[in-house]
């Protein structure tokens, strides 16, 4: 037994045509009257309609849709006026569709909505068809021309079945004939319902025949199109035999044979290379030494592989400036947050270049720490300049020849890495970056470093002349990008051709700022989910920066970013919900416990405790440097893994101490008496620097005058036995650590007061700065001092008798009284208020 039902209905003959009709609305097609046609109706909506009329007088009003892809259309998504239907026939298929044979009736138009549910009802007006303005000659001449084009259309390829083309021509009448064309060119819906919808039988024709004027343009142009593409194929595959035919020939004859052609291949190659004279020279003379070799000797391949190189490398071939000002910052901008040193340098050269074409490129360096963006600024630079990018890493790169190439009498020589760029690049003023150039080797093989003296030289290298080639290469047009995270490990001679940029790392506020506009979007991009799966709200993101990340980038903070959306991602796929708001109560589902936490034993001031800043390659650091007396002899131990350097640091912070021990309140004997011990945690970890003087002295001091030092107070500097404070680098990123670290005073060398103007002023935002030029500056703001600026607790000579005379309270062992809140001693040249 089938599982479709058919059901097979014959029209009625002049039926009357009811006011209140079921509607079908159809997507792809326009139903014109007297016209016979199959649908299929699968929404449910639809269906209903179809048994609404089969139960009654099985006529339905067929207007389409406007929109094709409504799924679920409106009163405002169909089109007035439709043309009323009887339905035929019915099938119903397996798939719950149902196939239905209609014919049109007569047009009409909607009136009103009577019903929109379950199906949609409406009451029509009926349009009753206009009789044919003007002359019967002109109505005549209309159809003659209709009937022509139609002609002319299928002599043009278009396909219209045979039986359609008999009934066009036999009609008389101009609305059926106008009908019949529109519904039967495959139109687009749009025109064929502007057609239906004109009434006077003759405008409509006129109508249908501007449509088939056009259609014949459109058929002419496209068959001309044809025309032209099959005469070139045509020509091109009758020079193609001929030629063939005519390399038989010459070389039955001994006239020509593949070396010659290839010898005027490179010659042609050669002349739309535009080579400058002094390479065009040299290169002549190797296609003359191509001509006399035998193509089969190993000297030959290697001569071709040259010529190859010469004539597609970038001679006189360029790229046009990007000249807006404007435009190059906005994107700058969009590409990059803050940074606003390097913008400011891009723009700057774009200004000159657009006031003066010739010049010479800028040889930029970009020193940071990883992950602050340093390579994809280059990229951005690129595009701002409307410039090709090319990038190579020296990281670990050990041969010179690395850089300047192989010389051609090596067996499987190539040029270098510049002009293999150049090469790529495809233009002689790309923008090329040299990243890790801090991280190049040498050996035996040579010095990368000093090869790289001439290629970043803008007075050597207009003539940069690889070994493989043995011409110079003019590299003044190229704008040369390099990074490093370290500046020392740079050649001097190299690091003086460079301008160098710093680039430190991001506060809490830049970082919370680029996960915003760029870390989260392309995270979401990337992991196939949008807004509306997740939502991660702003302390979130402030969580994950500072429990979740230690960096002075940004690309361990898009990692963490990166572990939520994939775990959203993975949610969404299993079809577990829509919407997943991450914020600080749930965060550890996503990312588990946090991974930094604030040292909990400077929770208090604490006696012996100093804190530090160090620079590292990520950025800066807190330094938490302890010292503690205990009996014995004087001795001084040192542990933490120390360099020599801050090992002697120590021991003219001790002999700084020892000399300023009656303002202090130290007690001269302890030196002989005492041994002193200096730690600093994170043993495991190397460290060493000109930067920890002043606070291995202030934790001597708290620890032999017994005086705590204030744990809201970080330092860096340099000591000299007389006390000097000596100045330090790294300032932007030890002021960072301490802004992490909460901190709220930075004691900082007197000669490192100029460098705050290179550091932004939201940076320096709810920091103290004091600039100390002696030791007894920083004693004065460190340590807890009485009104009489000495320490705030003068002991006896004995610890007994200090432990005596100041019993320790419960959980705070061997500290003296916290003075009154603000009690600091700090004069005004000293101390900055913030910015």
């Amino acid at each position: 037994m089938s599982d479709s039902i058919e059901q097979d209905l014959t029209p009625p003959q002049n039926v009357e045509i009811p006011e209140q009709l079921p509607l079908l609305p159809v997507r792809d097609i326009v139903v014109f009257p007297y016209m016979v046609l199959p649908l299929f109706v699968g929404r449910e909506m639809s269906i209903k309609a179809i048994e609404a009329a089969l139960a009654g007088n099985r006529m339905i009003f067929l207007a389409t849709q406007k929109a094709l892809d409504v799924e679920n259309p409106t009163p405002d998504d169909i089109h007035a006026i439709g043309t009323v239907g009887i339905i035929m026939r019915m099938l119903k298929l397996p798939d719950e569709r149902i196939k239905i044979l209609v014919q049109g009736l007569s047009k009409a138009k909607i009136a009103n909505y009577i019903q929109t549910e379950p199906y949609y009802s409406v009451r029509i007006d009926k349009i009753t068809e206009a009789k044919a303005a003007g002359s019967h000659l002109e109505t005549e001449a209309v159809m003659r021309t209709v009937k022509e084009q139609i002609e002319r259309i299928v002599s043009l390829g278009k396909v219209l079945i045979p039986d359609v083309m008999v009934v066009i021509e036999n009609l008389e009448d101009p609305a059926r004939l106008a009908d019949m064309v529109a519904s039967n060119l495959g139109l687009k819906v749009e025109v064929t319902q502007s057609v239906l919808e004109i009434t006077d039988p003759v405008k409509r024709l006129r109508n249908v025949s501007e449509i088939l004027a056009k259609e014949i343009d459109v058929l002419s142009m496209q068959q001309k199109i044809q025309a032209q593409a099959k005469g070139e194929m045509d020509k091109t595959q009758r020079e193609y035999f001929l030629r063939e035919q005519l390399k038989a020939i010459q070389k039955e004859l001994g006239e020509l044979d593949e070396r010659t052609e290839e010898v005027a291949e490179f010659r042609k190659r050669v002349k739309d290379s535009k080579m400058p004279d002094k390479v065009l020279k040299e290169t002549e003379k190797q296609i003359k030494r191509l001509e006399k070799m035998h193509p089969d000797t190993a000297e030959s391949a290697t001569v071709r592989t040259y010529l190859e190189w010469m004539v597609e490398l970038p001679w006189s071939k360029k790229s046009k400036d990007n000249l807006d000002l404007k435009a190059a910052a906005k994107v700058l901008n969009e590409d990059h947050y803050d940074l606003e040193k390097v913008k400011e340098r891009i723009l700057e050269y774009l200004a000159v270049r657009k006031l003066k074409e010739k010049m010479k490129g800028p040889i930029l360096c970009f020193v940071g720490p990883p992950g602050v963006g340093k390579t994809s600024l280059g990229k951005s630079i690129a595009r701002a300049l409307g410039r090709e990018f090319v990038r190579i890493s020296l990281g670990g790169v050990r041969d010179e020849a690395e850089i300047r190439g192989h010389r051609r009498t090596y067996v499987g020589a190539l040029p270098g890495r510049i002009i293999q760029g150049m090469k790529q690049a495809g233009t002689n003023n790309p923008v090329f970056m040299l990243d890790e150039i801090d991280k190049v080797g040498m050996d035996f093989r040579g010095d990368p470093s000093a090869a790289l003296l001439e290629v970043l030289d803008p007075e050597q290298n207009s003539t940069f002349t690889d070994h493989y080639l043995g011409v110079p290469f003019d590299l003044t047009e190229v704008m040369f990008i390099t990074t490093a995270n370290l500046i020392d490990p740079i050649l001097p001679a190299l690091r003086d051709r460079m301008e160098v940029i710093e680039i430190p790392g991001y506060t809490e506020e830049e970082k919370l700022g680029i996960a915003q506009k760029y870390l989260i979007p392309r995270q979401l991009q990337e992991h196939g989910i949008t807004e509306k799966h997740i939502k991660i709200v702003e302390p979130a993101i402030r969580q994950i920066i500072m429990h979740y990340t230690r960096e002075a980038g940004v690309r361990n903070l898009e990692r963490e970013i990166a572990n939520v959306m994939r775990k959203v991602a993975k949610k969404v796929a299993e079809g577990k919900g829509l919407g997943f708001p991450v914020n600080p109560a749930n965060l550890h589902k996503y990312l588990g416990v946090p991974k930094f936490l604030p040292e909990s034993e400077l929770e208090k001031d604490e006696i012996g405790v100093a804190t530090g800043l160090a620079w590292t390659e990520a950025g800066g650091d807190v330094l938490y440097i302890e010292a503690t007396v205990m009996k014995g002899k004087g001795a001084l131990t040192l542990t933490g893994h120390l360099g020599d350097v801050m090992k002697e640091s120590a021991q003219a912070a001790l002999s700084y101490v020892r000399s300023r021990e009656k303002t202090l309140g130290i007690n001269p004997d302890m030196f002989s008496k005492q041994d002193l011990h200096i730690h600093v945690p994170a043993g495991a970890i190397p460290k060493d620097g000109p930067s920890a003087g002043i606070t291995m002295a202030t934790a001597i001091a708290s620890a032999m005058a017994q005086v705590p030092a204030r744990r809201d107070l970080a330092m860096t500097g340099e000591i000299t036995l007389r006390g000097r404070v000596l100045p330090i680098g790294g300032l932007k990123e030890k002021i960072l650590a301490a802004k992490r670290a909460k901190l709220t005073t930075v004691i900082l060398p007197k000669r490192n007061k100029k460098d705050l103007d290179e550091i932004p002023k939201h940076i320096l935002k709810g920091i103290h700065l004091v600039f100390a030029d002696t030791m007894d500056d920083v004693m004065k703001v460190a340590l807890h001092r009485n009104s009489k600026g000495r320490a705030s607790s003068q002991r006896s000579n004995s610890p007994k008798e200090q432990a005596r005379k100041h019993p320790a309270r419960p959980g705070r062992t061997g500290r003296a009284a916290r003075p009154a809140a603000g009690h600091v001693s700090v004069t005004a040249q000293t101390l900055i208020r913030p910015f």
